[in-house]
């Protein structure tokens, strides 16, 4: 559906900045920081399982270029 177009490092980060984020959202935060916290963890550990970031195609940008 998407190109690829995030490398192995940014997955990684991405990945792990989702996990945090929505661990934050159910474990400490709460109201609407529960909430964006919850939305961005999520968009996050999505995009780094399709290895599509949407911006970054709007862009043009390509992190996996190297990898």
């Amino acid at each position: 559906m998407f190109e690829k177009n995030m490398g192995k490092t940014d997955r990684m980060i991405r990945a792990v900045l989702g996990v945090v984020l929505l661990i934050l959202a159910f474990a400490s935060l709460s109201g609407g920081w529960a909430w964006i916290a919850g939305i961005v963890g999520i968009v996050m550990l999505a995009t780094a399982a399709m290895g599509s970031c949407p911006p970054y195609s709007l862009l043009g940008i390509n992190t996996g270029k190297n990898d």
